[in-house]
């Protein structure tokens, strides 16, 4: 089989919704995402946050709006993420 035959799919990328938590930056938002999980030593349930700096061309996210971010390749050393919606 020549490589043009072969069915070979892209991986997804990784994609969060979180909510805005600042705007100040050019074209940059930052984006709290939380999960749930359950601490391995104590078996307590807790809210975990990061903090995801995305690419948001035109500034069109303010503090409080929902935002999905999808990874896509470094656009600078701590941003490699864009918004999508």
């Amino acid at each position: 089989m020549t490589k043009s035959q072969t069915t070979e799919t892209k991986p997804k990328r990784q994609i969060f919704s979180g909510a805005v938590v600042s705007d100040k930056m050019k074209d940059t938002c930052v984006v709290v995402v939380e999960r749930f999980e359950k601490h391995k030593k104590y078996h307590k349930f807790m809210t975990k946050r990061t903090r995801i700096l995305a690419h948001d061309p035109g500034n069109t996210k303010k503090i409080g709006d929902k935002a999905t971010v999808e990874a896509c390749r470094p656009i600078s050393k701590k941003k490699a993420f864009r918004v999508i919606a």
